[in-house]
């Protein structure tokens, strides 16, 4: 017997997502084989420490199973033995923590992209503990809204950071890794690469990689990777040592074998050419998504896209960023307000993130980006409801289809 009310809240929110459209870039649809592994008998099994190395007996399939995540993770991008792959981190913050307690002191100095620009809070944000316990120094945009390479050369070889973080969370153009790579090389940094959004475009190969020009590769897998709600660390075999002791013991106790066991799966099917059509789709989607929004007259940050996000500037509509995001829920889309460049406060800005993972998860393609941005013009900037053709189009391509009847 259920709790009372919690499969009427599940059913609610399953009837939520199907009759929505998710726009929200970090929000995806794992396969069914992926969801059903969240709930595997895995759930109940506790696993401290590593395979091989246990602190408790019964872990014989447990080392089985986190092996074969690692090796998926390895196949997934094309990575030899010189990597050690760590899938135990619960998520993405606490895995880049346990990055940089590993390789550098509290106090000594990281440097990221700055939260206005598209970093994440966890490359040294002051909110976060990140930006608490070490010194944080922060890089950002060229006068185009592209990362300014220059400057953080320049940065680099004056404040010689520890760590030089790369990555975003709300950038819309490819990141130049080899580059960051070769300024973390010549001031004596460590390159940590957190590709969180666009993992998954790395391993279809769809976005330049980090691997060869970084010291460490963080991820989130619930993102482009349409993976479990979890995290992975690839480190070179150098520094693994460190790293592996500073998620386990340092930061967490037994793993969630459950959620490695999803992991496993979603890892395998970036493997097959499903998933290398579907990122294509992802690519395709956004480009046309933006494209149909400029010519509905929205203003996007660096003029387009060449990844899964958009982000729209509607400081010259005059609408800020979280009234426009209420607006959209009205109208069943859901997008999050979001910082553009020049931004004073994340919590009041000018800007709206979109996404295409889950729409093109759904069986969406270009017809219905240019749909999408006409119902995001019409609710926006002409006032109107669109709320029941939002949800009839959500309705022809539903997030969670009914079971086929056999």
């Amino acid at each position: 017997m259920y709790a009372p009310n919690l499969n009427k809240i599940i059913t609610a929110e399953k009837r939520r997502q199907n009759d929505t459209l998710s726009l929200i870039a970090s929000e995806n649809i794992p396969s069914p084989e992926t969801l059903a592994l969240l709930s595997s008998v895995f759930e109940t099994k506790y696993a401290e420490g590593y395979p091989g190395k246990r602190y408790y007996p019964g872990n014989l399939e447990s080392d089985k199973l986190e092996l074969l995540a690692q090796k998926y993770a390895r196949q997934a991008f094309a990575l030899d033995q010189e990597w050690i792959v760590n899938v135990q981190p619960h998520s993405g913050s606490p895995a880049n923590l346990a990055v940089y307690l590993a390789l550098a002191k509290p106090g000594e100095k990281i440097m990221g992209l700055e939260l206005a620009s598209g970093g994440h809070l966890t490359h040294g944000h002051p909110a976060s503990h990140t930006g608490k316990i070490f010194n944080s120094i922060s890089y950002g945009l060229d006068s185009k809204g592209c990362l300014d390479y220059q400057t953080l050369e320049s940065l680099a070889l004056k404040h010689r950071p520890k760590i030089i973080i790369s990555g975003t969370t709300s950038y819309p153009r490819a990141i130049d890794f080899a580059i960051i790579g070769k300024i973390a090389r010549r001031v004596g940094s460590y390159h940590v690469a957190d590709i969180s959004h666009i993992a998954g475009l790395v391993a279809a190969r769809l976005h330049p990689s980090p691997f060869p020009h970084a010291d460490v590769v963080t991820t989130t897998t619930h993102k482009t990777l349409a993976g479990p709600r979890g995290a992975i660390i690839f480190t070179r075999d150098s520094l693994a040592s460190a790293i592996q002791k500073s998620v386990f013991p340092g930061l967490q106790g037994g793993p969630h074998l459950n959620t490695i066991a999803a992991l496993t799966q979603a890892l395998y099917e970036t493997t097959l050419p499903t998933f290398d059509a579907y990122s294509k789709q992802v690519l395709k989607n956004a480009a046309s998504l933006g494209g149909a929004l400029q010519k509905e007259g929205f203003e996007l940050v660096t003029g387009g896209t060449d990844n899964h996000l958009l982000l729209i500037n509607l400081k010259p509509r005059g609408i800020m960023g979280q009234v426009a995001e209420k607006i959209l829920e009205k109208n069943n889309i859901i997008a999050n307000r979001n910082s553009i460049p020049g931004d004073q406060s994340p919590l009041n800005p000018n800007g709206v993130r979109l996404g295409t993972p889950s729409a093109t998860r759904r069986g969406m393609r270009e017809k219905e980006m240019f749909l999408i941005a006409s119902s995001i013009a019409q609710c926006l900037l002409k006032k109107k409801n669109v709320a029941a053709k939002v949800r009839n189009l959500c309705q022809k391509f539903p997030a969670w289809p009914s079971p086929k009847k056999s």
